[in-house]
């Protein structure tokens, strides 16, 4: 008896201290398990959160996309209104090109004449100025000539001058002693 009840003592012990293992094991199951459910629950609270920010980005998100679409159109419009000016200017342009163009081929037409009739006219002017030329020099040649004779015939008068000039001192001189001696005849009573 004393055995069986040592026997049994001793189960009782060890179903005792089993079930303190499990209780403690369930005790910390169950700590665990709040744990987990205060995680689960803050997780819950995180996912509530997440899907109201993600929903009120996706509100925003489309808000930004029709802004951003109406933006694109406008900017769309006014790149095509910009193209049409740009088209029309270009058109004007490129008339006002051609008709550049041609009165730039005209111009140079009108230079290549103009370049043409101005080497015939410096080509008319060399020779009439080599014309003029030589008959300056022929015409200096010959007042050469006539102011070489003009001077000749200069020294000449001057030599007849000189010489008229003397033959009329000499005939001065004459004359001064013809009337001395004919007014010492006059004065000679018997030549009276």
């Amino acid at each position: 008896g004393v055995f069986l009840y040592n026997h049994l003592q001793q189960k009782v012990r060890s179903a005792e201290a089993l079930a303190q293992k499990y209780k403690q094991q369930q005790e910390a199951l169950s700590a665990q398990l709040q744990v987990v459910y205060e995680h689960r629950s803050r997780l819950e609270r995180s996912l509530q959160k997440e899907r109201g920010e993600h929903k009120k980005t996706k509100e925003d998100f489309l808000v930004y996309k029709l802004e951003a679409q109406e933006a694109l159109n406008k900017e769309k419009q006014d790149s095509m209104n910009r193209y049409g000016a740009l088209s029309s200017q270009h058109k004007i342009l490129k008339n006002q090109h051609d008709d550049v163009k041609k009165q730039l081929l005209d111009l140079q037409l009108q230079h290549n004449s103009l370049k043409l009739e101005h080497r015939k006219s410096l080509e008319s002017h060399s020779q009439k100025l080599a014309q003029l030329q030589q008959e300056k020099d022929s015409e200096v040649t010959n007042l050469q000539d006539t102011v070489f004779k003009l001077r000749e015939e200069s020294k000449l008068l001057r030599k007849a001058h000189q010489e008229v000039h003397s033959q009329l001192l000499n005939a001065q001189a004459q004359m001064e002693e013809f009337r001395q001696l004919k007014e010492a005849l006059q004065k000679m009573p018997g030549l009276r």
